[in-house]
């Protein structure tokens, strides 16, 4: 009769914590993606808004596209490799199921993100370009059982960009660029919902497509200095899905709601940037930037079921303390010949996440980036550019209070650290 009475309990608190973490954490949490050309990972994406280099600069920056005199597509592949682990402070807490389960977990996931451009000019003041890219997307998997099951077993969510840009040439010193992007989110979410049955989840799919737009400016003064100004605008999403049952959970049909359709609103983060890039007599060229990233746009989110028994009414009001972000890098381009051009930089970035709000879906923190790469362009028609970068994350604290016997609090500590490879090949004609 006890082990009823704690299942009858547990399920349906686990549940709401299911749809609020899965359809709420994992969006709040810092899930911007640097990683959209090879030829910028060399100097860890450093001044990417002034450095016009090739095709990718329609997403960067499109007003580049008009001191750009060729046809180009460029093709561009990261792979992105995370360690995530958490480490518990000490013995789970009174009414803690953790002890069970184990305190430690490890969720790095593998991932490519593509990007596919292309520039052509249309008149000699006049240029249009594409960017097919994903600039947001994250994918954590905990190794189950681990002692914040309850909270995050799989997160993914992916987001296709398809992003058509126009620059106009005003005169040899300045030019405006304008684009527009439609953008499609997919997520996919799950968590444990009761110690009785450990591997029953819950999961939830969502997507949505939504617009939005982005500008840049691009001075190119004497002595080899071009400044640029870029803002690319936040997009608003209704995102709606379906939340489900593994087979696991079969046996606890009973005390489950039937599956149900779920609806969340969420607005991803604008950005702006000022980027600098001086050329030297030598050929040397450095880069550097201050970007901007305002998250604090998801400062709450509500859940709404929209069909079974709870249709209309909100599973939760989640506040996820979100701040806005900064990021800073700097990096140098070196030529060795008329064939070969090297490459090498850092960045820091400030992750939104404060420590109270920090979710296993991704435990981010301030990263420190060290980066290295290289061009190689034997010829007037193409290219190819290589680039590996190391990301230090800082430790970051888990301080997530109890919300009942599951789940409890989940205290403890994540490292972390990434690593990127990256390759680009650019032909132009």
């Amino acid at each position: 009769m006890k082990s009823q009475r704690t299942l009858s309990y547990a399920v349906p608190l686990a549940l709401g914590a299911a749809l609020v973490a899965c359809a709420g954490s994992a969006f709040g949490s810092s899930f911007q993606l640097q990683e959209q050309s090879a030829s910028g990972l060399g100097v860890a994406y450093a001044g990417m808004g002034a450095a016009t280099q090739d095709a990718s600069t329609v997403f960067w920056n499109p007003a580049g596209m008009a001191f750009m005199t060729e046809r180009e597509i460029s093709v561009s592949a990261d792979y992105i490799a995370p360690k995530f682990d958490f480490t518990s402070a000490g013995p789970p807490p009174a009414g803690s199921t953790y002890n069970v389960f184990g305190n430690d977990g490890n969720a790095g996931v593998s991932a490519v993100v593509p990007g596919l451009y292309l520039r052509m000019p249309i008149t000699p003041r006049l240029s249009a370009g594409l960017a097919v890219n994903a600039p947001f997307g994250l994918t954590t998997e905990w190794k189950s059982p681990w002692a914040g099951m309850f909270i995050a077993v799989k997160s993914k969510i992916q987001t296709v960009n398809i992003n058509p840009g126009i620059s106009w040439k005003a005169n040899e010193f300045l030019s405006f660029g304008v684009g527009a992007s439609y953008q499609r989110l997919q997520a996919t979410l799950t968590n444990a919902l009761t110690p009785l049955v450990p591997a029953a989840q819950g999961r939830v799919d969502g997507n949505d497509w939504a617009w939005g737009w982005n500008v840049g400016v691009l001075a190119d003064f004497d002595e080899g200095t071009r400044v640029a100004l870029t803002y690319r605008s936040g997009a608003s999403y209704h995102v709606t899905g379906a939340l489900s049952f593994n087979a696991a959970a079969a046996p606890l049909a009973p005390v489950l709601p039937p599956p149900s359709a779920i609806a969340a609103n969420l607005k991803l983060p604008d950005t702006a940037s000022l980027a600098i890039a001086q050329r030297f007599d030598s050929g040397v060229r450095l880069l550097a930037d201050l970007s901007w990233t305002g998250w604090n746009t998801l400062q709450a989110l509500t859940v709404i079921a929209t069909s079974g028994p709870l249709a209309g009414r909100p599973v939760s009001n989640l506040n996820l303390g979100n701040t806005n972000s900064w990021r800073a890098g700097i990096g140098v381009e070196v030529p060795v010949n008329h064939v070969w051009l090297l490459r090498v930089g850092t960045a820091y970035d400030r992750s939104p996440i404060p420590d109270k709000f920090r979710e296993p879906r991704l435990p981010d923190n301030d990263r420190t980036w060290l980066a290295v790469g290289a061009r190689f362009q034997p010829g007037d028609r193409w290219s190819c550019d290589i680039g590996y970068a190391h990301l230090w994350v800082k430790d970051g604290k888990s301080e997530l209070p109890a919300t009942g016997p599951v789940p409890g609090a989940l205290i403890g500590t994540y490292t972390s650290d990434i690593n990127i490879f990256g390759v680009q090949g650019s032909v132009h004609f």
